[in-house]
């Protein structure tokens, strides 16, 4: 893995450089999370639909975000690929190097919108990395229709592969 890089990495690769880790610290997090975190840091409302699958780490993150003051009603997948995850490599000189296993996320379907809370929103937040997936690119498509049509901004992060 080139060093400062950030890869997209299989489930298989993510538990291999897992087992492979000395010890770390685990955070939720993710960029639309932190994004929406980060805004109800300042006191603002926010809201985020994503997918976890019902897992260790989708627990955690289902607790952290709503801990965070982010409303967050997704029901979790039973089954199907695990909950996401950045597996992020720092160096000694501080240079760090990305992981990412987009697991369950990427399975956001269209179904899970909630054209309510998508319409009420100032503005809804779109994250790149979910832009190539079919499904959670629908599911973006349905967002951006119910959210230009409320008459509200939609935002698209830029996210690097």
């Amino acid at each position: 893995m080139p060093k400062g890089s950030m890869t997209l990495i299989d489930e298989a690769r993510a538990e291999s450089l897992y087992g492979a880790m000395g010890p770390g610290v685990e955070v939720s997090g993710g960029s639309a999370a932190n994004t929406a975190a980060g805004v109800a840091s300042f006191g603002a409302r926010a809201g985020f639909v994503g997918l976890v699958r019902q897992d260790g780490l989708g627990t955690v993150f289902a607790h952290d975000i709503r801990a965070a003051g982010v409303a967050y009603a997704t029901p979790a997948a039973g089954e199907g690929p695990a909950t996401a995850r950045c597996l992020i490599l720092v160096t000694p000189d501080g240079e760090r190097t990305m992981n990412t296993y987009l697991g369950a996320a990427q399975n956001l379907t269209p179904a899970q919108i909630d054209d309510a809370v998508v319409a009420s929103a100032g503005i809804t937040y779109l994250e790149g990395y979910l832009w190539d997936p079919p499904a959670a690119k629908q599911a973006f498509l349905k967002a951006a229709e119910i959210a230009h049509g409320a008459g509200r901004q939609v935002a698209l992060s830029l996210s690097d592969a």
